[in-house]
């Protein structure tokens, strides 16, 4: 008889899952001058007309550093991906929003291969899951006075 095989924790799999999805991302994304965090940065301007430096901050605090974001969100206006049209408000500007569609193209193909096998509702359940933990966990540091990165 075969011994049981230990499942590993859920912070194993979301470390191993997360140092993955940025090393193909930040691969993918090089030849365009991203990363994986700029990629993320895009997004969260693209989804929010309105979007500020602070709104990027606060969207993106579980991704990265106050400062590491910062200097992101610099590196994609000088990059010419997004602009400033108020102090402190960002929106991609016409060629970011170029660039963002082709790179997007690569992006869904990459999440298509990234969980072939995983039906809709699996990956529903997992997020959902993954959710309620990490809400679980960030309360449970909070009720013990215990501050993170960048608090």
């Amino acid at each position: 008889m075969e011994p049981q095989r230990q499942m590993k924790p859920v912070g194993y799999w979301l470390n191993r899952t997360d140092a993955a999805l940025t090393r193909y991302v930040d691969g993918m994304l090089a030849a365009d001058g991203l990363s994986r965090l700029g990629w993320q940065v895009l997004n969260v301007i693209e989804d929010d007309p309105e979007a500020t430096d602070t709104s990027v901050l606060t969207v993106l605090a579980a991704n990265g550093e106050a400062a590491v974001l910062a200097a992101t969100v610099e590196s994609l206006v000088t990059g010419g991906w997004a602009a400033r049209p108020a102090p402190g408000r960002l929106a991609l500007t016409d060629d970011g929003r170029t660039r963002f569609a082709r790179a997007a193209v690569r992006a869904g193909a990459f999440r298509k291969e990234a969980t072939a096998g995983v039906t809709d509702e699996e990956y529903r359940i997992a997020v959902t899951v993954l959710e309620r933990i990490a809400r679980n966990a960030e309360a449970a540091a909070d009720a013990a006075g215990y501050a993170g990165p960048g608090r």
